[in-house]
């Protein structure tokens, strides 16, 4: 089994991440409210608008991605 299926939390996290950066919503979670995955994403989106309003550019969104 693929380590990205194994590991549903991280997983669920970096997609979080991606959705700041496209500018979606927080409101666009795709899990239950109070779920861990919920949890998990959500956290993704915060640090994502964060390096957003601290001047990351694309790129450094990209480098940000491949090393989580």
């Amino acid at each position: 089994m693929k380590k990205q299926k194994r590991d549903l939390a991280q997983r669920s996290f970096l997609k979080g991440y991606q959705a700041s950066i496209q500018g979606k919503s927080l409101y666009t979670c795709p899990h239950n409210v109070d779920s861990a995955m919920a949890y998990h994403w959500n956290r993704g989106w915060r640090e994502g608008k964060a390096d957003f309003w601290n001047g990351f550019n694309q790129q450094a969104f990209q480098q940000k991605v491949i090393n989580l």
